[in-house]
């Protein structure tokens, strides 16, 4: 059995400013991925070559809301990040034949 190690990438005003200036791309990871898991499933899902791998766990936060009916209270759960450097010339298009 597998485990997905990629959950998703990460499409931000920031993230797109890294891809286009360093081909550095973000992804949201599995919480016990390493960087030697993360480098093979980006590699193997995205065919580019991988030079760094950098990961960082984003903590949870609480948030507050002001509704009509009240003020309600919620929390963003925390997730780990990766943010993969690929090979110079090289670049992973997301968003294919939008």
């Amino acid at each position: 059995m597998a485990k997905e190690i990629l959950i998703k990438p990460i499409i931000s005003e920031k993230s797109e400013k890294l891809s286009e200036g360093g081909g550095q791309y973000s992804f949201v990871v599995a919480k016990n991925a390493n960087k030697i898991e993360i480098k093979a499933a980006v590699s193997s899902h995205y065919n580019v070559n991988v030079a760094a791998v950098n990961t960082m766990n984003m903590p949870s936060k609480s948030k507050t809301r002001n509704t009509r009916s009240g003020v309600q209270k919620g929390r963003v759960s925390g997730y780990k990040k990766a943010i993969v450097t690929v090979e110079k010339g090289e670049e992973i298009d997301f968003f294919g034949d939008l």
